[in-house]
């Protein structure tokens, strides 16, 4: 019957953990600080809240004794929040410069199916087509502020790289003059803009960073044609990643006739994106799909910083297993060399929801400190760092830096202190229901 009775309140206590971590989850800041106070209340107004107090008090007090075992907590907590925000840090990082690439108030148009510029094709009819649509912005000319661009492949030489072989793939970008128009946050650092109808390259600083030979001045070869890098761009998005040239002479040089990827526009209304898209869709001469710039980058974005998420999640949980196991062998430790005082509270009135609780503090607090350092030692190393990696619907390397945000931060701290929770519940309610007689005889 005993035997019974503990496997119901293993099983009970296995779905309390369960329900418990699947709510911390989802649980907003605003509610846990609604929960802390909550809590801290118990402990100051409550007899059973003061007697948890004053346990803790005197459990902390021993941590110096267990100075060894206690850092062992630490030390793995902060592993795994270090390691986990870092891998987040890559997939925030990477998303968010994709974020920041285009606008609500510019629409790109591809052919019908594709799914990024590297899949489009758009014959020369539907090039001339596009921009006379109506809802077009005009320049002071009258001209429509439109673009046709056309996307291929250049390999370039890498920076640091073991030798000239050693090479990376940079997305080259051909424009037309419009194109610098259809994007307000691009500013030239260094140099000048290419001119029309020249083999002349203006790169941007993200495959400056990356790639040897991009400095003003210099040649390289792209394709089968000299190439002279004339400026540096910056926009602080996808872009910086990209090399432009005029379209029509990197259209050549690749032999992709008067065929383009993609048409760029300004519309003439930044809420009139719907009415452009209806009247292309209703043009019986255009097999298209159009999105705003925002709307597509966006997407671009989604496929790759998924992936990263999970594999920082996987590879978090991996190793939270194996910091909660060192928690629970810290702290059944802890109990077993506290039997003699935990036996005695018991003997004097102390129930056991003070012990649990006490307990519980203990291990989180440690596991807090975990978080803490994990989360300061991620963002003290990996913030800001610059990374590349090859961009879901691009033929280039995509260069972005690591973002530790505060919520990632947060997201961290709030897996040290499940992992604190879980570590310190077991080895609490076994203090709590152990009795008091069988305590004290086996000391």
């Amino acid at each position: 019957m005993s035997k019974s009775k503990n496997f119901l309140f293993g099983f009970g206590l296995f779905v309390l953990v369960i329900v418990c971590l699947a709510v911390w989850i989802k649980l907003p800041p605003l509610m846990v600080g609604v929960l802390v106070l909550a809590f801290a209340l118990w402990l100051g107004l409550t007899r059973r809240g003061r007697q948890a107090a004053s346990v803790t008090g005197v459990g902390i007090s021993t941590l110096k004794s267990r100075l060894g075992s206690s850092a062992v907590v630490v030390i793995g907590i902060a592993g795994v929040v270090g390691v986990l925000v870092a891998l987040l840090a890559m997939g925030e990082g990477y998303a968010e410069t994709l974020r920041k690439t285009g606008s609500a108030d510019t629409a790109i148009v591809m052919r019908g199916g594709s799914a990024s510029e590297v899949m489009s094709v758009l014959d020369r009819d539907s090039v001339v087509v596009i921009p006379q649509t109506a809802g077009i912005a005009r320049n002071a000319k009258g001209e429509p502020i439109a673009s046709s661009e056309i996307v291929v492949a250049a390999n370039l030489p890498v920076k640091g790289g073991k030798g000239a072989d050693d090479e990376g793939s940079v997305q080259l970008r051909g424009i037309d003059q419009q194109g610098w128009e259809l994007r307000p946050n691009l500013k030239i650092v260094a140099g000048r803009k290419f001119n029309p109808g020249m083999r002349e390259l203006v790169v941007g600083k993200g495959a400056q960073r990356q790639f040897a030979g991009l400095e003003p001045g210099h040649e390289i070869k792209l394709g089968s044609q000299q190439w002279t890098v004339v400026g540096v761009f910056a926009s602080d998005d996808a872009l910086e990643s990209e090399v432009w040239g005029d379209a029509s002479v990197v259209s050549d040089t690749y032999r992709r006739g008067s065929s383009r990827a993609s048409v760029i526009v300004k519309l003439a209304d930044p809420n009139g994106f719907k009415a452009f898209e209806s009247t292309l869709a209703a043009d019986p001469r255009l097999k298209v799909d159009t999105s705003t710039t925002l709307d597509y980058f966006n997407k671009q974005s989604e496929g790759t910083s998924k992936v990263i998420r999970i594999i920082g999640i996987t590879v978090g949980l991996i190793m939270a297993i194996g910091a909660i196991f060192g928690a629970l062998n810290t702290m059944f430790a802890a109990v077993a060399s506290r039997a003699r005082e935990i036996a005695t509270l018991r003997a004097i009135g102390f129930r056991g929801l003070p012990v649990v609780v006490a307990i519980m503090l203990e291990t989180m607090l440690l596991a807090l400190l975990g978080g803490v350092l994990g989360g300061a030692l991620a963002w003290l190393i990996f913030n800001g760092y610059t990374a590349s990696t090859l961009a879901q619907g691009s033929v280039g390397q995509l260069t972005f830096e690591f973002h530790v945000s505060p919520a990632l931060l947060w997201t961290g701290v709030k897996w040290a202190l499940a992992i604190g929770f879980v570590g310190g519940l077991f080895p609490a309610v076994r203090a709590a229901r152990l009795p008091v007689t069988t305590a004290l005889r086996e000391l």
